[in-house]
């Protein structure tokens, strides 16, 4: 019969590399049992990733939707503000000048068109309104104000309009100034400091939202003429005629009023696309949750398995331990008689 034995130091060895299995094994279920997850995810889905790429690439898309319109709706809410202040400072200047336009006392035509000035100002302010760095009404060119200040967009409409002498020809240069195209020198030249429109944006898998309201945009302009022109009555515009001064004032208090409406309409407008990316974001954070779901299922560890093997290890461990301590105490002695 023949007698194999093994030496000390391969022994010790031995024992050595077993403990240390069995700590990586008790590592690694109970990482398991704290995340939920496999440690080996190709073990868990049996070396076929097709289904948890798919799942992960289309998570990966939705994170993307999401900053995308998380910057949609920061565009979109800050408009809707700058939108309503404009539509109520319109709603509430509209009827003071057309009050006023009735009056032959000058006194009450430069406190309403006084006031006209001071809201001009404030509609511009408005429309300059910077959220987290950016404005919503310069387009592509987001880091820059896009309005001049007030008193610069009134200067260059007051050489604009300084050599008409008719109430007729003012208001026709004025509404020219505003509605002239980029290289006549006009509103878009002296008063817009923006962009072009922006880009829409997708927020969703084959769904886009177009924000592309800009402070150059007709519909912008037709909503400054009216206090631009009741501003320029303030400043002095026909100082010599009343008659005529009343008359510009009965336009301006008509543009304003049109102006009113037409705010109200474009912020409803944008209502309307802040509601659609509110959908949008609500699907994709339930698309989201369910993604979540499935790639958990795909790699989830069992708690009860994991849990049983985990006991088993550390009885293993315990083992090994009580079997080194008795080795350890091993003695020639006590084998010589």
């Amino acid at each position: 019969m023949s007698l194999y034995s093994v030496g000390d130091m391969s022994q010790i060895h031995q024992l050595r590399r077993h403990s240390s299995e069995l700590k990586s094994h008790a590592t690694r279920l109970a990482d398991e049992m704290t995340t939920g997850a496999k440690a080996d995810t190709g073990a868990a889905v049996r070396g076929d990733f097709t289904a948890l790429a798919g799942v992960e690439r289309a998570l990966a898309s939705l994170g993307s939707f999401a900053i995308v319109t998380a910057e949609a709706t920061q565009f979109a809410a800050t408009q809707q503000v700058a939108l309503g202040t404009v539509a109520t400072l319109l709603g509430e200047a509209g009827p003071m000048l057309l009050s006023a336009s009735t009056s032959t006392n000058p006194a009450v035509i430069a406190a309403a068109t006084g006031d006209a000035a001071q809201k001009f100002a404030t509609i511009i302010a408005a429309l300059n309104t910077n959220t987290a760095g950016r404005y919503s009404f310069a387009g592509t060119a987001s880091d820059t104000r896009p309005l001049a200040p007030a008193e610069d967009i009134l200067a260059a409409l007051g050489a604009a309009t300084a050599g008409e002498t008719t109430v007729s020809g003012y208001i026709a240069a004025l509404e020219a100034w505003f509605d002239a195209p980029a290289g006549n020198g006009g509103y878009l030249d002296a008063a817009y400091d923006g962009g072009a429109s922006l880009a829409p944006f997708p927020i969703a898998s084959g769904e886009r939202v177009e924000i592309a309201t800009t402070a150059a945009a007709p519909e912008v302009r037709d909503l400054l003429k009216g206090m631009a022109l009741g501003a320029m009555i303030s400043q002095g515009a026909m100082a010599d005629d009343v008659s005529a001064r009343a008359a510009l004032t009965r336009a301006a208090g008509d543009m304003t009023m049109s102006a009113a409406g037409a705010a109200t309409a474009l912020a409803a407008r944008v209502g309307s696309i802040e509601a659609q990316i509110d959908d949008c974001a609500t699907r994709n954070s339930a698309e989201t949750a369910a993604l979540g779901i499935a790639r958990t299922a795909m790699t989830a560890a069992d708690p009860y398995d994991t849990a049983t093997a985990l006991e088993a290890v550390q009885a293993q461990i315990e083992t090994l331990y009580t079997l080194t301590a008795r080795l350890s105490a091993l003695k020639l002695t006590d084998y010589l008689r």
